[in-house]
């Protein structure tokens, strides 16, 4: 888990607690600060770290850096071969890593996913579900013109994704560029069929996801997928051009059709 300085306090307190009352707990639980943070996120860090002291590592980081290099950062750290992707904001439900971690016992994956529900204020506010292809080979397919994965429930191998290179600089594509690259070793995915994680995904989601910066590295990273062998031209410009078209939307036409086209 990543966490930076304008995380509310009583969302990143949630956020660990959910993976805390999992039914298969994590044995060793990471977390960078991505800079300095206020005082009041920092005592819910301490007051963690004070009840479970050999269960929590707190990596500080002496200045913001994203996200990308915040989780190779914290990687580092991690002592078992599975990692269980949490974000600060998030709730992973019950069951989570239980399921995600019978998966990787029963099938030769390097990376596990499944449904998020995204939710806009309270959990029971649901606003859309996304749901990724659930074997490798519809995996593979969807990596041509969209994100085949939801990141912020993922579990994968440690050395899998070194062995990818980690996340590398590609602004605001950088879990989406991991598993292109990833895919292209061979390493093998699987998305389980069912919610495993409410998602927080109120208007700021969609406004970041809009302008023309965002448009211009959407298509460059949308070449790159091209250049590796992962898409088509065929796929460049239907993805990438639809894409941009998209990203110049007004932010309630955009939030619009991510609710009602990219979602369930």
């Amino acid at each position: 888990m990543s966490v930076y300085d304008k995380e509310k306090p009583e969302y990143l307190k949630a956020s660990i607690q959910s993976m805390l009352d999992q039914t298969a707990p994590p044995a060793d639980f990471v977390i960078v600060c991505d800079g300095p943070l206020s005082p009041e996120l920092t005592e819910v860090l301490e007051k963690f770290r004070a009840e479970r002291p050999q269960l929590f590592q707190i990596v500080p980081l002496e200045k913001n850096g994203g996200l990308g290099p915040a989780l190779n950062e914290g990687m580092k750290y991690c002592k078992y071969s599975l990692i269980a992707r949490m974000d600060s904001d998030d709730i992973s439900m019950p069951k989570r890593c239980e399921k995600q971690l019978a998966c990787m016992e029963d099938g030769d994956y390097a990376l596990v996913g499944g449904t998020v529900y995204e939710f806009d204020g309270e959990v029971t506010n649901i606003v859309a579900v996304r749901k990724c292809p659930e074997r490798h080979e519809e995996i593979r397919h969807q990596a041509r013109r969209r994100n085949p994965f939801n990141h912020p429930l993922m579990m994968y191998r440690k050395e899998a994704v070194e062995k990818a290179g980690g996340y590398q600089h590609m602004p605001l594509f950088e879990d989406y560029d991991l598993w292109a690259r990833m895919l292209k070793l061979g390493y093998r995915g699987y998305n389980i069929q069912e919610p495993l994680l409410y998602m927080r995904a109120g208007n700021r989601m969609y406004a970041r996801r809009g302008g023309f910066s965002y448009a211009k590295k959407a298509l460059r990273f949308r070449w790159k997928l091209k250049k590796m062998g992962i898409s088509t031209m065929g796929d460049f410009f239907v993805a990438g051009l639809g894409q941009a078209v998209i990203c110049i939307l007004p932010n309630w036409a955009r939030q619009r059709f991510y609710r009602k086209v990219l979602r369930s």
